[in-house]
């Protein structure tokens, strides 16, 4: 089979696809489809979305909000989280500066959401040089702005092979006058009858002038995967307590409560081990283990791990976030006193693969039980019962 493409978006063909719909026939794999329309009313009214469903694992791909990925299911289990908006929402509705710069929340509710590219941590304010040189201060919101931002070139892809692969493909850009540049290539991948989606993203510094960039994948579960007695599981040097209220939890880091009214969030920074070429794994396990959501990335990429838990009432958002970064999302001065921030040269690019595993066996999760042993070995892991000064800022 020849690979196939379909461009929906170009913004510099003026191309614009509003609706289209592939068969199994069209896309040369069986039981598979991929939906493209425009979202109507509401907190959505605008939204593109593109339905992937490779056979088995279907998803929702949102070029609107950055090439985020929205929810999917996978033989009955849903994957995602029940957020309290009622999404996708255009990010014409999102002010990233409302609350203190907490607007970003204001939008959340995918699966997986990049945060940066400029920025991807917690609202504070940083030191730049404005048009006329001069060091000025600027506000940087929660988790920064391309999650907001729109892609304006869009296609689906089918690549041949054994099974086939449907791809989406996107191009995001983050940039403007006096301000940094950065553009955001992604491939978005999924074998015909699959267990996984994976990410393939490029961000490349559209500038003359060196730049600094973060990223982060906010990877995000709730119900079936997070329930009362899940656990975390990953390979790791060590692990910490971002604060004093993370310091609470320490004894049961790893574990997750269920739903829970008035649960404030805690979070933990880990130090990930990897096999010598960089990958590792980290795993969400249910309680009986036969359910795992698992996010594989690579150290040499991604050296940064961060666990959010949201453990809150239902109805208002029980999730924990899964995510791999650049750095942690600390505030960005911080992160650079740390020696923690990327650089790019003019016209350089950094690339990440990131993928998203779901199994629904005790046998696939003991599978994933086993890497993660082999990975960690007999390196020594540590818990750190107070916040490390070069973690937390």
């Amino acid at each position: 089979m020849a690979a196939k493409s379909w461009v929906l978006t170009d913004r510099a063909t003026d191309t614009c696809v509003e609706s289209l719909e592939l068969t199994a026939d069209d896309l040369g794999c069986a039981g598979a489809s991929v939906r493209k329309r425009v979202l109507r009313g509401g907190l959505s009214d605008g939204v593109d979305v593109i339905e992937v469903d490779n056979g088995e694992f279907s998803f929702t791909v949102l070029p609107t909000r950055g090439m985020g990925i929205w929810r999917g299911r996978y033989r009955g289990l849903d994957v995602g989280w029940q957020a309290p908006v009622t999404g996708p929402v255009h990010p014409g509705f999102v002010n990233l500066q409302d609350r203190g710069g907490l607007g970003w929340l204001t939008g959340f509710d995918e699966v997986i959401v990049r945060c940066g590219l400029d920025s991807n941590g917690a609202p504070t304010t940083d030191v730049v040089p404005n048009n006329m040189g001069i060091p000025s201060e600027v506000d940087l919101t929660l988790h920064g702005r391309i999650a907001n931002l729109p892609a304006h070139h869009v296609e689906v892809q089918v690549l041949p092979g054994d099974p086939p692969t449907i791809a989406i493909v996107g191009i995001v850009d983050e940039a403007a006058l006096f301000y940094p540049g950065f553009r955001l290539s992604t491939s978005i991948t999924t074998a015909a009858g699959g267990n996984a989606i994976t990410i393939a993203d490029t961000v490349t510094n559209l500038k003359a002038t060196e730049a600094e960039f973060e990223l982060l994948y906010h990877c995000n579960f709730g119900s079936p995967f997070l329930q009362q007695g899940s656990r975390l599981e990953l390979p790791a040097r060590l692990v910490a307590p971002r604060d004093a209220r993370a310091v609470e939890g320490i004894d049961t880091y790893s574990e997750y409560p269920g739903p829970t009214s008035g649960f404030i969030e805690q979070a933990y920074w880990y130090e990930p081990l990897s096999s010598d070429d960089g990958a590792t794994l980290a795993l969400l396990r249910d309680a009986a283990g036969e359910r795992g959501a698992v996010i594989r990335f690579n150290t040499k990429q991604l050296p940064c791990f961060t666990q959010w838990k949201n453990t809150a009432a239902l109805e208002d958002g029980y999730v924990t976030g899964l995510e791999p970064g650049t750095d942690y999302p600390n505030a960005k001065g911080f992160e650079r006193e740390q020696g923690r921030l990327q650089r790019l040269a003019p016209g350089a690019s950094h690339d990440v693969q990131l993928t998203l595993e779901v199994h629904d066996t005790a046998a696939g999760v003991q599978s994933v039980q086993q890497e993660i042993a082999a990975i960690q070995g007999d390196r020594d892991f540590e818990v750190h019962r107070a916040p490390l000064a070069r973690l937390s800022g």
